[in-house]
Formats: structure tokens, sequence, C-alpha cells
């Protein structure tokens, strides 16, 4: 019996799902890097289960390295992603890999655009101007709100991975055989997503302009943009794929380098920032 089939017959209990839940709410933000970000804290999130579904060690370091690449969203909406993950690995083991990694990363956008509305200026700018209120008037229910608000957040995560994990789950259902599918679907999404945030994300701009006589051609506007918009972000983005598949060259280094070259450039005019539209 392969390893694979082994796999497919582990069953998470209730207790251990919650403990990944729990991890990933409590250490979100732990081990932020610029490399991967919050992939470690996926990883540590769901070290211990996958430890259980892949008792085979050489299974199990494949299963890990594959949630230590590139992983950022808003650490609430993590828990459902977290959730999707734990269920298709449960489900399906390594043959749900590149499907687990492929939806990863479409969701990272989507989710971050609602966590972010929701977590970061909806909830802060509510509940925090009236508990803030509160406070100036003396009031110390404010900070008791607050708090209260905040502790339930708790509850509120949890729920937001059990979702996921049931979601994922139905997924796993409906497609059963036709993985593939799911696989090749998340591919598509996952590519338009690192797309639409190489063209709106990543500035580059040059306020060089050609002069010849009395006629003077802004490079950026004239040239670059009626070629493509945005073609210096998706060369700046050609140039970091290609490095980052070299031997030498490391996130850090990669990092390092673009520093340099907005530096230079910026000194010598090459470079600059886009004028407000």
């Amino acid at each position: 019996m392969s390893n694979t089939e082994v796999v497919n017959k582990v069953v998470l209990t209730e207790k251990e799902r919650k403990a990944a839940f729990r991890r990933w709410t409590l250490v979100a933000g732990l081990g932020w890097n610029y490399e991967s970000q919050q992939a470690p804290a996926f990883a540590f999130s769901m070290a211990r289960v996958l430890r259980k579904i892949y008792p085979n060690d050489d299974d199990y370091i494949q299963a890990m390295d594959n949630h230590f690449k590139y992983f950022n969203i808003t650490p609430q909406m993590g828990n459902v992603v977290l959730g999707a993950a734990l269920a298709m690995e449960e489900k399906d083991g390594l043959a749900a890999a590149e499907a687990v990694q492929n939806l990863k990363i479409s969701l990272m956008g989507p989710f971050s655009g609602v966590g972010d509305s929701i977590f970061w200026l909806l909830w802060p700018t509510i509940i925090g101007g009236i508990a803030g209120y509160m406070a100036l008037q003396g009031n110390p229910t404010g900070a008791v709100i607050w708090i209260g608000i905040s502790a339930a957040l708790y509850f509120v995560k949890m729920g937001l991975s059990q979702l996921g994990y049931s979601s994922g789950t139905k997924l796993i259902s409906t497609f059963g055989e036709r993985l593939n599918i799911f696989t090749d679907a998340v591919s598509v999404m996952g590519l338009a997503v690192v797309g639409t945030i190489v063209a709106t994300v990543v500035k580059v701009y040059t306020p060089l302009k050609f002069a010849t006589g009395k006629v003077t051609l802004p490079v950026q506007a004239e040239i670059f943009d009626k070629i493509m918009p945005a073609i210096l972000p998706a060369l700046l983005a050609l140039l970091t794929y290609w490095l980052l598949g070299k031997k030498w060259w490391t996130p850090i280094r990669v990092i390092l380098l673009i520093v340099a070259i907005s530096l230079v450039g910026t000194f010598f005019g090459i470079l600059g920032i886009a004028p407000a539209k």
C-alpha cells in the first residue's frame, strides 16, 4: 500500500483541528519575513496535524516545504484559508499539494481586500471611535467594550477556520477524481491575481523626457504607456523571477538589488515618483 493511500485514510479529530486553528489565531504575525512573509506561521500552524497525516518523514517534509512558500493575508481571513488547506491535505494528501498552494495564492488578494476593510478599517473605526469617546468622557465602559469585542474576535476567527475546513471538504467531495480540473482552475485564478498585483501594486516610473528642438516627449506617458501600461512593473517582475531562478540569488539579495537600483536610478533622475493624477 502506497503512502498516499495511507494518508487518505487519516482522519483528524476535532481537537486536533482546533489546535491547528488556534495556532494560527494566536501566532499569525510571528515569523514574518521579507522572503515568505506569513509562511512560517502557516507552516507552524499545520505542523502537528501534518505529522499525523504524513507519518512517513519524506512525505511530511514535502508537505511542510509546500507551506513554507510565500503567503500573506489579513490574519483573520487566513483562518478560512487554513481550514480549507487542512481539509484538502486530510482528504487527498500529497495529491492535493499543488491545488492547496494554488488555492492559497488565489485567495490571498480577494480575502485580504475583504479582511482589511472589515478588521483594519470598519471595526477599529466604529468600535474604537465609540470606546475612545467614552474614555475621553471618563467612562471606563469604553475600555470594557473594546476588550470584550477583541476577546470575542477569537471565537469569530475559530468559526472562520471551521467554515474554511467545511468548504474545503465540500470542494474535495464535489471534485473527487476531477482534482486536476480544480487544480487548473485555481492555477488560472492564482496567475490572474499575481498579474493584477504586479500591475497595480508594483510602482516603477521614469521622469525621463526625450527632447529634440522645441519638441519634448515624456518617455513614460508617450512611449512606455502607449506600448503597454505597467510595462516597467512587468519587466521588473520578470527580472525578479529570472534572478530567483539563479542559484546565487536569494529573495533578500533581490530585495537589496531593487533598493540599490531605486537609489541609483533616483539619484541620476532615471527613476522617480509618478505625478498624482
